[in-house]
């Protein structure tokens, strides 16, 4: 007899594969060949990085009825007011593309690379394991966020700078 768990998670494994996503993404950024922004190349691998909107609570008290003064100043009646709770966003949510190496050129060898070039620059404390886990990962977030990308999804552009991609050169 199946246990329900392992199917469960044989059913969640075939959607993945499906779907060409690449097994280390990060559970809020994913990276596929069908999920791609507008205007993507053909064949090309994206990762996406979506910023949270932040959203504040907002307290006002409004004036329902203005106090009551009396010529020498004394109050007849008080100031009636309303408190009033809202939610403002103070900053919209983001989506970043991002243009990423393809699942096919993230060998464990590529990965080796990658972990022994971040390992030169100080930010990977890790065995070379040739295997994208969650120690790549934050490397490669810590790596990127300087230049603009809060992400554990190589770039492309990160590749290229660590000297792991061939820049294309304009002839």
């Amino acid at each position: 007899m199946i246990k329900p768990v392992p199917l469960l998670l044989m059913a969640f494994g075939l959607t993945a594969a499906c779907e060409n996503a690449l097994p280390t993404a990060e559970p809020d950024q994913v990276q596929t060949r069908a999920t791609a922004p507008p205007g993507a190349a053909p064949g090309s691998c994206w990762g996406k990085n979506v910023s949270p909107a932040v959203v504040e609570t907002v307290t006002e008290q409004i004036l329902v009825q203005p106090a009551e003064i009396m010529v020498d100043g004394s109050v007849t009646r008080p100031a009636v007011y309303k408190t009033e709770t809202r939610q403002a966003i103070v900053q919209e949510r983001v989506e970043t593309w991002f243009e990423t190496p393809c699942a096919a050129a993230l060998t464990p060898e590529f990965v080796a690379t990658l972990q022994r070039a971040l390992k030169a620059r100080g930010f990977y404390r890790g065995q070379i394991s040739g295997r994208m886990d969650t120690r790549t990962r934050a490397a490669v977030r810590q790596y990127q966020a300087p230049q603009g990308l809060d992400s554990g999804i190589l770039s492309l552009a990160a590749a290229r700078k660590l000297g792991l991609i061939a820049v294309k050169r304009e002839q």
